[in-house]
């Protein structure tokens, strides 16, 4: 069992996948001689050859495009954008005809594609490679949305993306890609899509988690369970669909909620979330849902972003928040 990080989890799995099945075709903007802006893709154009992983035109609708019509053919593309920033010129593609092939055609074409995109902030970028716009693809119907937290998750969560048979969404939170390493088994293995993990039990509280953030939720555990707060943290490793049972019981165990993420709090997936626990769970409440959210603005410049990301302290006066309501 190879101990690596999660960019190499997603290495070792792409080349994986292509070995498994010819149809598998990586392509994006200097995925192929360069291996990729972060260097996922490395060594696959001179382990598979130039047809089967490429470099394309800077073109985020023309990647997008492309892919859509190869799947529709027969192929599987796993195309990347090199930020989720810059999938925007691709929006049209990808929720107009990508998201919705299998209803227009009623389900003789499906789109069988991967879009992998590097999200979130921390590396101190520059504007549009910090994005954390999640909620805009998970609202697309027709679109599963996929946010691995570990190397193990990784490999597992986009094994699964390319042997789906409709189009996903993986983003690849950029903070922790070399951040720290794991024991990833070396045979292949598949994680279901729309599955939530519960990463720590508890009892007192539940935290509610994806991607990068799921470092600070975990250390904002930490801290609580030194004040004699016990917390249940899950990560939700895929926002569409939401695993709605995994979190509603875990609710109804614990009677309080704390959502974290780091994409802006307006109309975000905490928003949703806390709208299928009032659905589901109310009569279990002990006290209002909370977030931890970025801020309702663009992601800022690098000296100002560790003010944005939440942090293991924002989180902590949140949980004590939730913890202390009426008692």
């Amino acid at each position: 069992m190879a101990v690596i990080n999660l960019l190499q989890a997603v290495n070792q799995t792409l080349k994986q996948e292509m070995k498994r099945d010819k149809r598998v075709i990586v392509f994006g903007e200097d995925v192929g001689l360069e291996g990729g802006v972060f260097r996922a893709t490395v060594d696959l154009q001179k382990e598979f050859g130039p047809d089967r992983c490429m470099d394309s035109p800077l073109s985020e609708s023309g990647i997008v495009g492309a892919g859509i019509g190869l799947a529709i053919n027969g192929l599987i593309p796993v195309v990347e954008m090199q930020f989720m920033g810059f999938s925007y010129p691709a929006f049209n593609q990808i929720i107009s005809h990508m998201a919705r092939m299998r209803n227009r055609s009623r389900g003789r074409y499906t789109v069988p594609m991967v879009i992998r995109m590097p999200y979130g902030g921390g590396i101190r970028a520059l504007e549009h490679h910090s994005e954390s716009t999640e909620a805009l693809y998970a609202h697309i119907p027709g679109l599963k949305v996929v946010i691995p937290s570990t190397p193990y998750d990784a490999k597992g969560l986009l094994a699964a993306a390319i042997r789906d048979e409709d189009p996903v969404i993986f983003l690849e939170p950029k903070r922790i890609y070399r951040a720290f390493k794991q024991e990833v088994p070396d045979e292949e293995y598949i994680l279901p899509i729309g599955k939530a993990n519960i990463v720590k039990e508890g009892g007192d509280v539940t935290l509610i988690s994806w991607g990068a953030m799921m470092r600070e939720t975990l250390k904002a555990a930490e801290l609580a369970n030194e004040k004699g707060i016990h917390a249940e943290v899950i990560d939700l490793r895929t926002v569409a669909p939401i695993d709605q049972e995994t979190v509603i019981e875990s609710v109804k165990k614990t009677g309080r909620v704390v959502i974290v993420h780091e994409a802006t709090k307006t109309l975000g997936i905490g928003a949703e979330l806390i709208s299928i626990i009032n659905e589901k769970a109310f009569l279990y409440l002990e006290a209002p849902p909370a977030r931890v959210t970025g801020f309702d603005m663009p992601f800022p410049l690098p000296r100002g972003e560790q003010h944005y990301i939440p942090s293991p302290d924002r989180i902590l006066r949140k949980i004590e928040a939730v913890s202390n309501y009426l008692t």
